[in-house]
């Protein structure tokens, strides 16, 4: 793992305890309204283990956040004031990595741009599952950059190439998937919809 990703970790880990905290929630109320159980939450919280994609995926639906927004408040690229403008290295950007796929994600665009960009990369033979709830509060297009993407919306199936893109409809379970050989790279730009 790079120097990028272990602090990332630490920061991922007071962000959920933080938004769960900002709700009055116990950790028993958090499991409950995720699905995840709460020796795991707790594990995460105190930066004992690391959270898989599938685990964020589950957290960010219950906080009603996407999970790039959930993402984008720990790496530190959401700060509560000063507007954010101009050039932004590839070298000072956070990267997360999902410890079970080897998922790894970029935010590409600032806390006060209208919509939020990442970069994903996902490797060979990675399956990323998330729950419709996920999906419930944001309108989402993906695009594929390199490589292929095996896109599971709900009941139908998309194979995605390069140049290609999906815009989502209502939520529904999703999976993003790598049967291939090599590494797909893909970028998800998301808005705020209405909150169910």
């Amino acid at each position: 793992m790079s120097n990028i990703v272990d602090p990332l970790v630490g920061r991922i880990a007071a962000r959920i305890r933080a938004e769960r905290e900002r709700r009055g929630w116990t950790l028993a109320q958090l499991a409950e309204a995720s699905g995840v159980s709460r020796a795991m939450i707790n594990r995460i919280e105190r930066g004992e283990s690391s959270p898989t994609a599938v685990v964020l995926g589950k957290l960010s639906a219950a906080f009603q956040l996407s999970v790039a927004s959930l993402l984008a408040l720990a790496e530190g690229t959401r700060p509560e004031s000063a507007e954010e403008a101009g050039a932004r290295r590839h070298t000072e950007a956070p990267e997360w990595q999902d410890p079970a796929t080897g998922y790894r994600r970029r935010q590409i665009t600032g806390a006060h741009f209208p919509a939020e960009v990442a970069e994903i990369r996902l490797p060979a033979g990675a399956r990323v599952p998330y729950p419709a709830a996920a999906f419930a509060f944001v309108r989402q297009v993906v695009w594929v950059l390199d490589g292929r993407l095996t896109f599971h919306d709900g009941t139908e199936i998309h194979e995605l190439g390069p140049g290609d893109t999906l815009e989502l409809g209502d939520p529904a379970p999703r999976v993003f998937a790598n049967t291939t050989g090599a590494e797909c790279r893909y970028a998800v730009i998301l808005t705020r919809g209405a909150k169910p």
